[in-house]
């Protein structure tokens, strides 16, 4: 009998990715294709749906011509968090989608925020429910029949049913997912109920793989298609984490996120949660990050100063490294300064005071979140560029008196494909 194997697909902001693993979580096959860049006009950011469809289904073109995908029991799939289109009952696009970072809806938002709860996550312009309100207003929203995030569309083309979303994907859009339900309050911004989606959670079956694409695929057309999730979430289950555990994510900026019992919802500080399976996903994100290092030194300077660090002997600095003013988590005051002075005439203790600064912005993060009830971390796996920074998990390690590990698995086409997995069980 042939092994049972679970596809994950990743629809990010550069490319499409697809994962294969089997049953024990390894890594069958893989595939990538790149996605072109949105259109930009200030504000507004706006990308065709027609290129996701056109680079997942070479994806799969690729994992069909190097493995055998008979044996896929079930396929799942991340999309960027609050990337929003309108289409027609056939799910045809009614025109471009908005992207997760249009923030062009500012109007919107702040009727949202005359209306929705301060705990809701649907707050702020880039937020799902802001693009609704500013779509309703245009012809493709006037002759909307769904309403959908990325994922929900490309699942949606999967499987040739539209109208279903999951609950991680649904949360920026207003949903309730305490009461698991679409709260009264939307009546009041006058959004058509029938539009919005049915909301199940990720990893529930939505439908089974169409027929003329199993063919194409070589897929069973008994293939089950579960709802999917966002990319970070997908991310966040790459690694692996266990209820506890935190991933902190060192790119460009700093993110945060611990696997609770129980949600927390501080929208002052940036902080919501997520329901993974019967825990809850709870983050923030600081303006503070790899960008930093990025402006003062080149990829080959931070790489070669990682070597001559001495972890042993602090520097002392105490910077606030950031870019700019402002910072959201741990910290809420939009006019924080950043403090990157005094600055050592030696390169490698100034690299090293940044790297103390971000990682004591972490261990104040940790610390916030466990202050507002989140649980302190038992470990914290470590995603980005920063991770294989082996001197900087020593010093992130000492503050915090945790240990700290750079992830095995990162990317959220590894994640969706255990979604894949879990939500087949």
């Amino acid at each position: 009998m042939a092994e049972t194997l679970y596809l994950g697909i990743d629809v990010g902001t550069s490319g499409c990715r697809s994962c294969v693993i089997d049953a024990a979580a390894t890594i069958r096959a893989e595939a990538c294709n790149p996605l072109p860049a949105p259109t930009r006009n200030a504000a507004a950011i706006e990308q065709d749906p027609d290129c996701w469809w056109t680079a997942l289904t070479a994806n799969l073109d690729q994992l069909h011509a190097q493995h055998a995908l008979a044996a896929v029991a079930a396929i799942a799939l991340d999309g960027t968090s609050a990337t929003l289109l309108c289409c027609d009952a056939h799910g045809t696009p009614l025109g471009p989608a908005l992207m997760y970072n249009d923030a062009r809806a500012s109007h919107e938002a702040q009727r949202i925020a005359d209306i929705a709860p301060p705990g809701c996550a649907a707050h702020g312009a880039s937020a799902s429910l802001a693009k609704l309100l500013w779509l309703l207003q245009t012809p493709a929203g006037r002759n909307a029949r769904h309403v959908l995030h990325q994922a929900d569309w490309l699942l949606g083309r999967l499987c040739g049913e539209f109208g279903n979303s999951d609950e991680n994907n649904a949360l920026k859009l207003g949903y309730d997912i305490l009461q698991r339900r679409w709260p009264d309050w939307l009546q009041a911004l006058d959004v058509p109920l029938a539009l919005l989606p049915r909301v199940v959670p990720a990893g529930h079956q939505i439908g089974t793989l169409a027929a003329h694409l199993g063919e194409r695929w070589g897929l069973s057309s008994d293939t089950r298609i579960l709802a999917g999730t966002t990319d970070s979430t997908a991310s966040f289950m790459a690694t692996g984490a266990t209820p506890g555990d935190a991933v902190t994510s060192l790119g460009s900026t700093l993110v945060l996120k611990v696997l609770s019992s129980q949600p927390l919802f501080a929208p002052e500080y940036g902080i919501y949660s997520h329901r993974l399976g019967d825990n809850w996903l709870v983050g923030g994100a600081s303006n503070s990050g790899g960008a930093v290092l990025q402006a003062y030194f080149t990829a080959a300077e931070i790489e070669r100063f990682a070597a001559l660090i001495n972890v042993d002997t602090p520097t002392g600095l105490d910077y606030y490294p950031l870019l700019a003013a402002g910072e959201r988590f741990p910290i809420n005051d939009p006019t924080l300064m950043p403090r990157l002075q005094p600055r050592p005439a030696d390169d490698v203790l100034f690299y090293q005071g940044i790297l103390e600064g971000i990682a004591t912005i972490e261990n104040r993060g940790y610390r916030k979140l466990a202050d507002l009830g989140a649980p302190w971390p038992g470990q914290i796996i470590t995603t980005g560029g920063g991770a294989a920074n082996v001197p900087w998990r020593t010093i992130r390690s000492r503050l915090t008196g945790v240990p700290v590990t750079a992830a095995t698995h990162q990317q959220a086409a590894f994640g969706a494909a255990l979604l894949a997995l879990k939500g087949s069980s």
